[in-house]
Formats: structure tokens, C-alpha cells, sequence
């Protein structure tokens, strides 16, 4: 799963919101280009949970029941962060939009963006709702 970006001119951190020393979290995605990339931008990456809020999670799904960690992995996040579901792509994937904003919204946030992660993968960004950020 290379993080090609074939289909923009935009960088894929870019498209993905990572800025300069953004503290990112990634959760069961093993994709060393990825990891390599990121570190092109930030310093600041766990392999786990965080001891303190991150900008950014990326949490890898291939089943539905990877997206039960979307309740837990919120709490991670600043209350303007992000957390990226990044799955197969097409008829590759068991998960379908639909399936990813249901768990989004059983979690208490919202999808509001959706990326091309790589040829293999793409990615939907959730949010808390700005009513519902903590304070």
C-alpha cells in the first residue's frame, strides 16, 4: 500500500492535512513509504496511544470491526483533530462509505472529507462536530 497520489498534483500529506510538526497517531497501519513520508513533515509519531492529544489519527480498517476503535481513538484527538479511516479500496474492501459514516456517528463524529490514500487504499476524515467538541 505505496501512498501514491497519482490522481492530484496536491502532496498526499497536504490532501491529508498534516502540517509541520503535527503530533500524528497511527493505529494498525504497517506502511513504512507512509511512515517515511510522514516523518518528511512531522517528528512527532506514535505507533500506540498517546500520552497527550494528537492533531491527526490514522487507523487502518479492513472489517467492520475495526471501526469500533473510532470510540476509543476520539479521546485521542485535540478537539479540532482528525482521525483518518484509511481502508481498501473498490471491491477490495468488506467496508463500504456508509458502513465507515454509521460507525463515524455511533462514535460521535462526523465524515467531512474523503482522499485517495494510494493506489490500493483510500481514506474518510472524521471530526467532531463543532457543537459537540470538547471543551
Amino acid at each position: 500500500m505505496s501512498p501514491a497520489d497519482s490522481a492530484s498534483t496536491r502532496p498526499l500529506l497536504d490532501k491529508l492535512g498534516v502540517k509541520p510538526g503535527a503530533k500524528v497517531a497511527m493505529v494498525g497501519l504497517d506502511d513504512a513509504s507512509f511512515l517515511k513520508l510522514l516523518r518528511s513533515r512531522t517528528q512527532d509519531i506514535v505507533r500506540s496511544k498517546p500520552r497527550t492529544p494528537c492533531d491527526i489519527v490514522f487507523l487502518a480498517a479492513n472489517e467492520t470491526r475495526d471501526l469500533e476503535r473510532l470510540k476509543e481513538v476520539k479521546s485521542w484527538i485535540e478537539p479540532n483533530g482528525a482521525i483518518w479511516v484509511v481502508r481498501p479500496k473498490g471491491g477490495r474492501s468488506a467496508l463500504r462509505d456508509t458502513d465507515l459514516i454509521d460507525a463515524g456517528l455511533a462514535a460521535g463524529l462526523v465524515d467531512n472529507k474523503i482522499a485517495s490514500f494510494s493506489d490500493t487504499h483510500g481514506a474518510m476524515r472524521f471530526v467532531f462536530r463543532l457543537r459537540d467538541r470538547p471543551r
